[in-house]
């Protein structure tokens, strides 16, 4: 049984997704982030980093691991699953999980807190996020051309990571007009029943996007 400490964003979604297509079982704590759950002294034991996800396996002693790719690859060599075992295939696969964690999710997060949360709206940085993103968007549409999935024809742990935030592009304010095999892998990923039933694990807020933006602008703005 997995602990899963988390909440309804883009890295909290990849590990829930990635659960429910491991078919491990698993037990959700939805953190309140505006309330600083995460930063509470009995997470801070789990996560020192003070973020979400993160998950304690009661299989392996209440073993705890943070960092949402850390959590993705323990998860998949747990089960033998969405990592091939091929030396040449595994490296492809963590090289795209590496490229979202260093590129596609830092890139559209900042583009997400200067375009949607921080209170001055500053053109240029806004500008260049959203730029770099696409760039990204760019390479993984390439990339997506002549592989079905990410590291090729298997679907691995890098799809997982991957499609959380690619999906968001809107809230981000990053077109994905011309990226033709972007677009189709994202609806191809969506229609995975593993993946519909991850993003109900917390289910979606009630509070519409723009009321959630205003309180964190509120938040930034202390």
């Amino acid at each position: 049984m997995i602990d899963l400490y988390t909440a309804a964003t883009p890295n909290g979604y990849k590990i829930s997704i990635a659960l429910e297509e491991l078919n491990i079982p698993y037990t959700v704590h939805h953190l309140d982030l505006q309330a600083n759950e995460q930063k509470t002294p009995e997470f801070l034991a789990i996560n020192p980093n003070g973020r979400i996800p993160a998950i304690v396996d009661r299989e392996k002693d209440d073993f705890a691991v943070f960092e949402s790719g850390a959590i993705l690859l323990y998860l998949a060599e747990k089960a033998g699953k969405l990592l091939p075992s091929d030396t040449k295939k595994r490296s492809v696969t963590i090289q795209w999980l590496m490229f979202q964690m260093g590129g596609v999710g830092p890139m559209m997060g900042q583009a997400n807190v200067f375009h949607r949360y921080f209170p001055e709206k500053i053109p240029v940085v806004i500008s260049r996020y959203q730029n770099e993103g696409r760039r990204l968007f760019e390479v993984l549409n390439q990339q997506l051309a002549d592989n079905t999935y990410l590291a090729g024809d298997e679907y691995t742990i890098a799809d997982i990571a991957t499609w959380p935030w690619v999906r968001i592009h809107e809230w981000s304010g990053i077109s994905v007009e011309g990226l033709d095999h972007l677009v189709a892998w994202m609806e191809r990923i969506a229609e995975r029943p593993a993946v519909q039933a991850g993003m109900m694990a917390p289910p979606p807020s009630d509070i519409s996007d723009e009321e959630r933006a205003k309180q964190i602008s509120k938040i930034i703005a202390k």
